[in-house]
């Protein structure tokens, strides 16, 4: 992805400002996810086909995770390490969510929809952020 391309995702040619704009976004999203796999995961499994207790676990993982990806977002400039952590946890959760479609979940349409959408954006993240990264190393690192 272009420096420029990422500028214009971001909306700013800073490299720290669209390094940490990716983080706050992942952690915005992944939070609203966990949220709300907390707050309506009775409804949520019945919707997508997946047990409400796996669906309860997962959204307190994913609450927590946001908070600190949001922490992380927070900080002026965030340590490469960290972030390099968030993009492979980023690409382990895209990588896990589709072999468990594959091996042991048992979704509705919905929930297959819904898994595969969720992998890609969590992968979309990875790529923004590496890039962001990048460009940011590309500075001043």
């Amino acid at each position: 992805m272009s420096a420029t391309s990422l500028a214009a995702l971001a909306r700013t040619s800073d490299p720290q400002t669209v390094l940490r704009r990716f983080l706050a976004l992942d952690a915005v999203v992944t939070g609203a996810n966990g949220i709300a796999y907390l707050a309506v995961s009775g409804p949520l499994g019945r919707l997508l086909g997946v047990d409400s207790g796996l669906l309860l676990a997962l959204g307190a993982f994913l609450t927590v995770y946001a908070a600190a990806v949001g922490v992380l977002a927070s900080r002026a400039r965030p340590a490469a390490l960290p972030v390099r952590a968030v993009i492979e946890a980023n690409l382990g959760w895209t990588a896990l969510s589709l072999v468990a479609l594959a091996v042991w979940l048992s979704p509705t349409a919905a929930g297959a929809v819904w898994t595969v959408l969720q992998a890609l954006t969590v992968a979309g993240f990875a790529v923004l952020q590496y890039a962001g990264l990048k460009a940011r190393q590309g500075i001043s690192d």
